[in-house]
């Protein structure tokens, strides 16, 4: 098998971005546009990836460094454009670490929906032997490359749109900026490029030409898919490239089974804070509403519901769950769990280390951080449990809270199986609170309490009769 080189260009300054942030490194799904492209050396099982910076180049380089996609076992170099020429010229650059007995893929670093199974049928086009690119049809090909044919439909050449006549501008199969060919022949073609054009640039496109007068044939991969070209240049392109991106993916969810209620409104994403890549895996039968997104790896058990505008981050919820609109699950690191049946918010809020059990009950604007609850326990308004292990069927009252942070450390509270717990109790941590027990409303808990006890802890309720509130005085 022939050796694989992946030629990233990364190098533009993306002025229409309007951006202080390399347009490379621009988000979509969570991820660096870039680190998209870097997926496909992954998935091509790439020999090395060559990443041609220039603008932002030592941030460019420090975020992709540490690049780890699924297989990436290439060697990963950068090298830099300076000052910026031409694709040619970024091309160029890369050489010295060109490998001859390979073939090279060049890629651009803002194009990053493109698939792997259309680079590797372009790979094969190739074949080690002639010059492969990779073509579009577009109903409006203004500023892209125009494929050039002669009468017998052989490619003669590539013409820049700026150098383009008004007849070859009418054509409308345009080159992506995607192509494969044997290094051994890219790299003398790029010592014989020219700057002699309108831009006054060295374009990697004029090989085409060098290539059809040394007889080496010029093959032409067309596609009809427009997204796997698509480049980001501007704000509303990459909005429009995500949501195509997310559409994608609700599609392909879908077609598994899983219950859209509007596709358009649907959105998966990479956790930028973990690095964990944005995964969705779901059992039969599950149903999500409109607005929701998720973020890093979740999983949904068979029969879950999620409600419209929900927030859902490295989450396990289990068969049978319901999450009612607008709560906000997020287990970073740490990760989050549902168990079965269990129905949480609307308004609710799961941080990290929450481990819920089955049949439990969060309500409305209740948080859960760092916490197990065990099966059939209930919080169901307006409580923190922070920090406690929580026993079965535990009735925790509204206006609850475990006070676990004295100031400098972290306390764990304890509640037994079978406690109840008043409206507006402060259980300050460490603190248990035994089994079967029971605390009254508004009680403020220091001490542990006995198995099966009534605790009360509030000041002595003291009335006036005919009181007579203060009175305002009379402005002078």
């Amino acid at each position: 098998m022939i050796p694989l080189d992946i030629l990233i260009m990364a190098a533009g300054k993306g002025t229409r971005m309007k951006s202080r942030t390399p347009k490379v490194l621009q988000r979509l799904a969570g991820r660096p546009l870039l680190h998209h492209v870097l997926d496909q050396a992954a998935h091509l099982q790439a020999r090395s990836a060559i990443v041609i910076t220039g603008h932002g180049a030592t941030e460019v380089e420090a975020a992709t460094a540490g690049f780890t996609g699924a297989t990436a076992s290439f060697d990963l170099k950068f090298v830099r454009q300076e000052p910026q020429l031409g694709t040619g010229h970024a091309v160029q650059q890369a050489v010295p670490h060109l490998p001859a007995d390979g073939t090279a893929v060049v890629l651009s670093g803002d194009v990053p929906l493109t698939q792997a199974d259309t680079l590797r049928a372009l790979v094969a086009a190739s074949g080690g032997e002639r010059l492969a690119l990779l073509t579009v049809t577009l109903p409006d090909p203004t500023g892209y490359g125009r494929i050039v044919r002669n009468a017998d439909g052989a490619v003669q050449g590539i013409v820049e749109h700026k150098d383009a006549t008004d007849a070859q501008r009418a054509i409308t199969e345009v080159y992506s900026g995607i192509m494969a060919v044997p290094a051994r022949l890219l790299t003398p073609w790029l010592a014989r490029l020219t700057n002699n054009n309108a831009q006054g640039e060295y374009y990697l496109t004029d090989i085409v030409a060098m290539a059809v007068a040394d007889g080496v044939p010029v093959v032409a991969h067309r596609i009809t898919d427009a997204l796997q070209v698509a480049g980001v240049n501007s704000p509303l392109q990459l909005a429009e490239l995500e949501r195509a991106h997310q559409l994608r993916q609700a599609r392909a969810l879908m077609e598994q089974g899983v219950r859209l209620a509007d596709p358009a409104r649907f959105d998966l994403r990479d956790d930028t804070r973990t690095g964990v890549r944005g995964e969705l895996v779901c059992g039969q039968d599950v149903e999500i509403d409109v607005n929701c997104v998720f973020t890093g790896r979740v999983e949904l058990g068979e029969g879950v519901s999620i409600g419209a505008h929900c927030c859902i981050a490295n989450a396990r919820i289990a068969a049978g769950a319901v999450i009612h609109p607008y709560t906000h699950i997020d287990g970073e690191k740490a990760g989050a769990s549902v168990g079965e049946g269990a129905l949480i918010g609307p308004f609710a809020r799961l941080r990290p280390g929450a481990q819920l059990g089955r049949e439990v009950h969060i309500g409305n604007f209740v948080e859960v951080k760092n916490s197990t609850m065990a099966d059939g326990a209930k919080a169901n308004h307006l409580a923190y449990l922070g920090d406690a292990t929580v026993g079965e069927r535990v009735n925790y009252g509204a206006g609850s809270i475990t006070a676990n942070y004295d100031g400098a450390n972290k306390h764990r509270t304890v509640i037994e199986a079978d406690v109840h717990i008043g409206s507006n109790c402060v259980l300050v941590a460490p603190v248990t609170i035994g089994a079967g027990g029971t605390v009254g409303g508004g009680s403020t808990i220091t001490k542990s309490t006995e198995p099966g006890a009534l605790s009360v802890a509030r000041g002595k309720q003291v009335s006036i009769a005919n009181w007579q509130r203060p009175q305002k005085q009379p402005k002078a």
